[in-house]
C-alpha cells in the first residue's frame, strides 16, 4: 500500500468515526478533537515510508509532532476532551434548521475539514517523492516553524491567563476588567493565534517547495486552510460584536489576522 493510499484510507476511517460519533452524541466537536492527532499521524505515515531516512521528512514529522502536542495541551485544559461542544456549532445550529445543520456536518464539518486535515500535510507526500539533501534553507525554514510555533503558544497563554482571571473576578461576584483580551500579542492582531497557526502549515509547505524546486499542486492544503481561518474569523467576531458593541472599536483599531501596528483613532 502506498504512503498516500494509507494516509487517505485512515482520513476516511476518521471521517466515519468523526460523523457516527456526532449523530450517536449530538456533538459535533469531534473533528475539533482530533485536529492536532490526525496530521501527526498522516506525517509520520510519509516519513516511515522514507524509511526515516530523508532528514526533510524526518525533520516535518518531528515538528507537526511539536505542533500537535502544543495544540492538544491547550485544546485538552480548555476541556475539549471532557465533552465540551465549540460553542460556535450551538450559535450555527441554532440559526438553521436541522436537517440544514445536519448536512453542514457531514459536507463541511466532517468531510472537508478531515480532507483539509489529509491535504495540509501533503507537503510531506512532495518532499517523498522528490528526495532531496537537507540543506540551509530547511533549516531556516525549520526556525521559523519553531518560532511560529513559539508565537501561538504565547498567544494561547494569553488568552488562557485573560480567561482565568476573568472567571476568578465573576466567581468572586466582580465585573470583568474587560470582556475580550486587547492586550500583548493581540493588541496587534486580533487573532495572532491564528496567524500564527497558518504561518506553521505554510512553512511546511515551503518543504515541498524546496523538495521540488518549484510550486507543488500540494501547497493548495496551506492555501485552503488560511480560507478557513478567515471564515472563522468573520464568524467568530460577528458573535462577539453581537455580545459586545465595543468590539467594533477595537476591530477599527486593530489588524484582524497578521500582526501589525495598530490605527490611531482620532
Amino acid at each position: 500500500m502506498s504512503a498516500l493510499t494509507l494516509v487517505v484510507s485512515i482520513g476516511i476511517a476518521v471521517s466515519a468515526f468523526c460523523w457516527i460519533a456526532s449523530l450517536l452524541t449530538k456533538d459535533t466537536s469531534w473533528v475539533d478533537r482530533i485536529w492536532s492527532i490526525a496530521p501527526v499521524c498522516y506525517v509520520w505515515v510519509f516519513a516511515a515510508h522514507a524509511g526515516l531516512a530523508d532528514a526533510r521528512l524526518t525533520v516535518m514529522a518531528v515538528l507537526v509532532t511539536l505542533w500537535g502536542a502544543r495544540l492538544t495541551f491547550n485544546f485538552a485544559r480548555k476541556g475539549g476532551y471532557s465533552g465540551t461542544e465549540d460553542y460556535r456549532w450551538a450559535v450555527l445550529r441554532g440559526r438553521m434548521r436541522p436537517a440544514a445543520f445536519q448536512a453542514f456536518n457531514l459536507f463541511f464539518i466532517v468531510i472537508f475539514q478531515n480532507l483539509l486535515l489529509v491535504l495540509i500535510t501533503l507537503p510531506a507526500l512532495t518532499t517523498l517523492e522528490h528526495p532531496r539533501p537537507f540543506g540551509v534553507l530547511d533549516a531556516i525554514v525549520a526556525i521559523l516553524f519553531l518560532l511560529f510555533l513559539a508565537g501561538e503558544t504565547i498567544a494561547d497563554q494569553q488568552q488562557w491567563n485573560f480567561h482565568r482571571r476573568k472567571a476568578e473576578r465573576a466567581a468572586k461576584g466582580e465585573a470583568p476588567e474587560a470582556q475580550f483580551l486587547t492586550g500583548g500579542l493581540f493588541r496587534v492582531s486580533r487573532h495572532p493565534n491564528f496567524f500564527f497557526e497558518q504561518a506553521q502549515w505554510w512553512m511546511i509547505a515551503v518543504f515541498g517547495i524546496l523538495a521540488l524546486g518549484g510550486i507543488p499542486w500540494t501547497v493548495i492544503g496551506a492555501f485552503l486552510l488560511s480560507l478557513l481561518f478567515i471564515g472563522s474569523t468573520f464568524f467568530t467576531e460577528s458573535i462577539t460584536r453581537s455580545k459586545h458593541p465595543e468590539y467594533a472599536e477595537y476591530q477599527a483599531r486593530v489588524s484582524p489576522i497578521i500582526p501589525w501596528f495598530p490605527r490611531v483613532r482620532a
